[in-house]
């Protein structure tokens, strides 16, 4: 299997090398966009307001937007030189018991493995966790955006399981139930 990322693991004066694997894949359904009255497919073209006419995608880039309005492009090369204190580094902010931790807050698993030469600390690592029931809560950036992270021992096999965090969870408080609607259809409103 191929590594999705590879980096190291730092905890005060101690550094691993590691790499990540994805746990799962995603098989989804792909709905398309349709006109009804025929059946055929719906296009989605980029079309520039100052020239008044459409692009192709090669020309399309990212920017961000001033206070007045202007755009200041942002470049590939410019998004790779942002500082990202965690670029290539899964940073152990602490240990907690794994009782203590939400599920309802875990992302996207990965398991994760030693790098080269680091079969022995990294064992001993995952050995320590697995018998005291604790987890590393941790930040690492992947994808170009930094998140809290999970690092525990996966069961049956001497590697990590790597949950991202979710940015914002709903409350009880904060979720509403679906309304009926005049026409007693449910419906659930917008969040």
């Amino acid at each position: 299997m191929k590594a999705t990322w590879s980096g190291m693991i730092q905890f005060g004066l101690v550094a691993l090398p590691i790499r990540l694997y994805a746990a799962t894949e995603e098989h989804p359904v792909r709905l398309h966009e349709i006109h009804v009255a025929d059946g055929s497919r719906v296009e989605h073209r980029r079309f520039c307001k100052a020239e008044n006419r459409e692009i192709p995608y090669e020309q399309v880039g990212r920017g961000f937007a001033l206070p007045d309005g202007r755009m200041v492009p942002i470049t590939e090369e410019d998004l790779a030189c942002l500082p990202l204190p965690t670029k290539r580094t899964i940073d152990v902010l602490g240990f907690v018991p794994f009782e203590d931790i939400d599920p309802i807050s875990f992302g996207r698993p990965y398991y994760a493995g030693p790098g080269p030469g680091a079969d022995r600390p990294y064992a001993l690592l995952v050995e320590a966790l697995a018998r005291t029931g604790y987890v590393a809560v941790s930040k690492v950036a992947l994808r170009s955006r930094e998140r809290l992270a999970l690092l525990r021992p996966a069961t049956a096999c001497s590697s990590f399981r790597l949950s991202c965090g979710r940015t914002s969870c709903a409350t009880p408080e904060t979720s509403h139930p679906p309304r009926r609607s005049q026409t007693g259809s449910l419906s659930w409103p917008r969040c």
